[in-house]
């Protein structure tokens, strides 16, 4: 501090002094590349914003010398850095509303300054507010793709540029944001997973075109199985294409277009089905004296991966059949899931879909592998039971429930079908169980293709418990 005010007191005469006396000496002497004065100012808040980028786990003392740094003259790009942080220091102090004024005046000061956006878009998704979450995605999107935004105060517009004083990882990973195609990939997901299911379906369709206008342009490799990221993304959430095109079928499956999203499907299996390995054989998470190399894992992982997407998109085209009321169709869609799904066993095991135990790698996986079970098997008992071969649609939905014991529609078919083959008894406690479980919305913890979307045949619950008051009443 002493250096700077000295330097300070001492730059503007001396500087002047000696620029004066330097030009009668040579004429052509080139500009000054940056005001000494300036140049402390310069140093002085990019320190501040660099040291508020590392303590931002200080609380209060953090707080009130970015709110100092603020207050410097300095361009506006750097001011709005300091609200930034901030915003980021009240977040770690658990104060979300007061961090939301935060950002909110960066990007007063400087609209360009999206990370802003997107740290306001986080907390409103902590606080679970999905629609002023899906508001801020929708504005960030709109902003990535305005050709001028970039980051303040870090394009390298002088010699002396601000962002050769912010060399700071802790920094760099505050201002990172998505790529606009991940944004509107959040923004598709939320508003199907929150029910606003036209907005989603007209979300993933813009996403679509956008990936295949740059796979036209040479940006992205052509196989389906590849991921694909914006070239500029500093934030990595664009999901593989086979998930994509899974999701968009199942919004599309949701929004009543059953033939968009079997199209779809049929990409996905075009793609993945040749991939899919004979036998996809585990580890047993349990056992850890077993070593494996990581290659092998890794194929093992890849093979459970081809399979899902695969299984995953003839379980869709399977609803879709059932949307249309094509029911023998259905039955041959849902049973290629399931043919697809006992390929998977577990080491020293043997028993194909049983999941003893999951391990942190391998758990979503086989939720999924679960889910997509569950679901087929519930399919295929639904769509039995349409055609009267009960028998089999029995046998099919006890299944479903023993993979998935919450499975709803399952759950209530499972009694009607009972009740009909006069099991009435049975079929009561089968719909009592089923109640039982609380009914959930759309998780965001599993993809939305391996959720119940309602595609098919739905019974009355009113209906049903008017048949249990009159069993009782017998």
């Amino acid at each position: 501090e002493e250096m700077s005010s000295l330097l300070e007191r001492q730059g503007g005469a001396v500087w002047d002094d000696c620029r004066s006396e330097s030009k009668e000496k040579i004429p052509n002497i080139p500009s000054v590349v940056l005001d000494p004065r300036r140049l402390v100012e310069l140093l002085k808040i990019c320190t501040a914003i660099v040291q508020g980028a590392e303590r931002l786990n200080e609380g209060w003392s953090t707080l009130s010398a970015l709110q100092a740094a603020s207050a410097l003259p300095a361009p506006r790009g750097l001011i709005a850095y300091t609200h930034l942080l901030s915003g980021s220091c009240l977040t770690h102090m658990n104060r979300p509303q007061m961090a939301l004024l935060c950002y909110r005046k960066a990007l007063e000061t400087d609209s360009r300054c999206v990370c802003a956006l997107y740290q306001s878009m986080l907390i409103y998704r902590q606080l679970e507010n999905s629609h002023a979450e899906i508001q801020a995605l929708r504005l960030l999107h709109s902003t990535l793709l305005l050709p001028s935004t970039t980051e303040p105060a870090v394009a390298p517009s002088h010699p002396l540029s601000p962002s050769l004083f912010l060399c700071s990882q802790s920094l760099s990973r505050l201002i990172s944001v998505p790529s606009a195609l991940s944004v509107l990939h959040s923004l598709a997901l939320k508003c199907v997973i929150h029910g606003r299911v036209s907005e989603g379906v007209e979300y993933y369709l813009d996403l679509l075109a956008a990936i295949h206008s740059e796979d036209q342009h040479g940006v992205r490799a052509n196989t389906l199985t590849d991921s694909f990221y914006k070239a500029h993304a500093t934030v990595s959430t664009f999901p593989k294409l086979p998930k994509l095109y899974l999701e968009a079928g199942a919004a599309l499956l949701m929004a009543q277009r059953p033939a968009d999203c079997m199209a779809l499907c049929d990409e996905v299996i075009s793609t993945t089905l040749d991939l899919v390995p004979d036998k996809v054989l585990l580890e047993d998470p349990e056992d850890r004296c077993v070593a494996r190399s990581r290659g092998v894992k890794e194929e093992a992982e890849s093979g459970l991966e081809w399979l899902l997407w695969a299984a995953a998109a003839y379980l869709l085209q399977g609803h879709c059949y059932s949307q249309l009321k094509d029911w023998q169709q259905a039955v041959t869609f849902y049973t290629r899931c399931v043919n697809l799904l006992v390929k998977v066993h577990y080491k020293k095991r043997g028993f194909p879909l049983q999941v003893p135990s999951l391990d942190k790698e391998q758990g979503i996986d086989l939720r999924v592998l679960q889910r997509l079970k569950g679901l087929s098997l519930a399919g295929r008992g639904v769509s039995f039971a349409q055609i009267d071969r009960l028998r089999e649609a029995l046998r099919d939905l006890q299944l479903s429930l023993q993979a998935l014991p919450e499975g709803v529609n399952a759950g209530q078919w499972c009694g009607e079908v009972l009740w009909r083959l006069n099991r009435k008894q049975e079929a009561a406690a089968c719909w009592e169980n089923t109640w039982s479980h609380s009914i959930t919305s759309l998780a965001e913890g599993l993809p939305v293709y391996t959720q119940e979307l309602q595609s098919g045949p739905m019974l009355d619950s009113t209906e049903l418990r008017r048949k249990l008051q009159e069993l009782g009443s017998i």
